[in-house]
């Protein structure tokens, strides 16, 4: 028996947090790599998931050409200040932003970055 692939969608760092917290809450404890995955996702700035679904529908509403879900989860995820940092995040995938764009989603993002110290 082969499983069939019905659907597949991008999980940011946030909504794995939100389950790993509900899977604790429901069996008293997690896994060993749930744990490892937690305590990874706790060295990060995290949003909360409301601001994750208000930052995804920001950077969506822009309607930038070829810009996918994916794309939009791993800015979420790693929240680029700067477009510098942008063109790092989006290093990885065969694409060309144009710099208004590249502005805009920049502009997005920094409202909900962590304050520093």
């Amino acid at each position: 028996m082969n499983p069939e692939l019905i659907e597949q969608e991008p999980v940011t760092m946030s909504q794995v947090k939100a389950e790993l917290k509900a899977i604790k809450k429901r069996d008293g404890e997690l896994s060993f790599r749930a744990n490892k995955v937690e305590d990874y996702l706790n060295t990060f700035h995290v949003p909360s998931k409301k601001d994750v679904e208000q930052l995804f529908k920001k950077i969506s509403d822009l309607e930038i050409p070829r810009f996918k879900a994916h794309h939009i989860a791993k800015i979420v995820d790693l929240l680029p200040g700067t477009v510098d940092e942008l063109k790092f995040v989006l290093s990885g995938y065969n694409m060309n932003l144009t710099k208004d764009a590249m502005d805009k989603i920049v502009k997005a993002v920094k409202d909900y970055l962590p304050e520093k110290d």
